[in-house]
């Protein structure tokens, strides 16, 4: 759980690190850095691309992931984007199509990166070593997250 004044200093020093003229990519990984770096229970932080029918690792913090590339559909990234839904699971253990990065994560949390239209552009994905790490106040500091890397990509495709 994020209190909202944690919260609001969170997305403030997110704010406070954005320039104009950055691209995506830039801010994403500004984004998961600042998050790795601010929240202690996120033990594993990145970005997935959506390209095509599959999504593609970008900027991250924390240990290497042999999961650069998720097809639609397949684990927690993939059910987000077949689903177009966040997800926020308790226990990964109880998936029968979850994707282990580590051994160690308890619980995962993807929330959907999209345009001013709606169109999903990729997800932010954050793992957690303990069981039911992420809850509301999660998803709703990530959601904004989320909206800040997708400004971001509208100014690039203008």
């Amino acid at each position: 759980m994020i209190e909202r004044n944690r919260a609001a200093k969170v997305l403030e020093k997110l704010d406070q690190g954005l320039e104009a003229g950055m691209g995506p990519g830039q801010r994403a990984a500004l984004c998961v850095r600042l998050l790795a770096e601010e929240l202690p229970h996120f033990d594993w932080v990145g970005v997935y691309w959506l390209q095509g029918e599959e999504l593609v690792l970008g900027p991250f913090v924390g240990a290497p992931t042999d999961h650069d590339r998720i097809p639609v559909g397949r684990g927690v990234c993939g059910t987000a984007v077949s689903e177009g839904r966040n997800q926020v699971i308790k226990d990964v253990r109880r998936l029968s199509n979850y994707l282990a990065c580590s051994l160690e994560t308890r619980s995962e949390i993807v929330v959907l990166i999209r345009d001013g239209e709606g169109k999903i552009l990729g997800q932010i994905d954050v793992d957690g070593r303990r069981e039911g790490a992420f809850d509301e106040t999660d998803e709703a500091l990530l959601e904004e997250a989320a909206r800040r890397i997708a400004g971001g990509m509208e100014k690039k495709e203008e």
